[in-house]
């Protein structure tokens, strides 16, 4: 069994190889070549999220689980809210192949999701990004993004407005003026918002988006939450990594409980990679991802975490 510390990562997985294995797994899940289990889901208190997410990828020979959740007090612990670690299985055995830090890959797989649905969804002509977050997992999504469109301006929103020097420094980073503007603004001039925060209330509002916008709802992933309001959803084409998810623990669980959208409405974006939908039907169409996270999406990185480290020395085996 191959292990793979949380601190070998970053050495290994960089934002393009991210970028690539998880489109190459919603192509899969799309053809019916992967799919993932059902996720559980658990409350621990204060805030606390811990849950399992996990799948079975029969061409690319992947079974696994990822362990993990949100815990808002590990900042003053000094380190990330968002704590997880994948594990790897032989899907014909069933014997653990691998254990994984999954922290930085969480990271990077999430924003490697929503600059896939930017690459397939967005306007080709888009030039300004929306950010509405300014978390831990933002500055990985601005890059993602940047890397999926040539932008010239990243605007941002975020509810403790001391933490957006978060945005305006990864903005500057990759040589872009960065404006802080009230969330009214952001849905005017924005072609593109990417919502990343751990909200339960809508905060991007039906009024605020024009025609034409691209939104991938990132921080959805447990019943109960909310990051835009559901009307939204109702006057968009929408779009998901998986369906059962987006229904069930995604941002469209409140537009399909208050009957604006149906579950057969949703399109998964690996139809769209494979060439069986279309994607976006026109330059004023308003067109919705939400990105729940799938744990084949995990697996995948994980997997490739592994033969990096493996290649390089970077993995310790142990017998179990």
């Amino acid at each position: 069994m191959w292990i793979v510390p949380e601190s070998a990562i970053p050495g290994l997985v960089d934002e393009q190889s991210a970028f690539d294995a998880i489109e190459a797994t919603f192509a899969a899940m799309s053809r019916g070549d992967a799919y993932n289990f059902p996720v559980v889901r658990e409350a621990l208190g204060e805030g606390r999220q811990y849950g399992f997410k996990s799948g079975l990828d029969r061409v690319g020979a992947l079974l696994g689980v990822k362990a993990g959740g949100y815990f808002p007090g590990n900042a003053e612990r000094g380190i990330p809210n968002h704590q997880s670690t994948v594990y790897l299985f032989d899907p014909d055995s069933g014997k653990p192949t691998a254990m994984v830090g999954g922290n930085l890959l969480t990271a990077l797989r999430t924003a490697a999701a929503s600059a896939i649905s930017i690459k397939h969804l967005a306007r080709a002509d888009s030039e300004v990004l929306g950010m509405v977050g300014a978390g831990h997992q933002s500055a990985f999504q601005m890059r993602a993004a940047v890397r999926a469109r040539g932008f010239k301006k990243v605007i941002g929103w975020n509810y403790h407005p001391e933490m957006l020097s978060r945005l305006a420094d990864t903005a500057a980073e990759l040589g872009l003026p960065f404006e802080a503007v009230s969330l009214e603004q952001l849905g005017a001039e924005a072609d593109v918002i990417i919502t990343i925060t751990s909200s339960f209330d809508a905060i991007v509002q039906d009024a605020h988006i024009r025609p034409g916008t691209h939104l991938a709802c990132m921080g959805t992933d447990t019943k109960g939450k909310q990051e835009v309001e559901a009307a939204i959803l109702a006057r968009a084409s929408v779009f998901t990594d998986e369906v059962a998810q987006s229904v069930s623990i995604g941002e469209a669980q409140h537009a399909v409980a208050a009957g604006l959208l149906s579950e057969g409405a949703i399109t998964e974006i690996g139809a769209v990679i494979n060439g069986a939908h279309a994607g976006r039907a026109g330059a004023e169409e308003i067109t919705v991802f939400d990105g729940t996270g799938v744990g084949l999406q995990d697996l995948a990185v994980a997997s490739r975490a592994v033969e990096l480290a493996v290649e390089r020395g970077l993995a310790q085996q142990i017998a179990f």
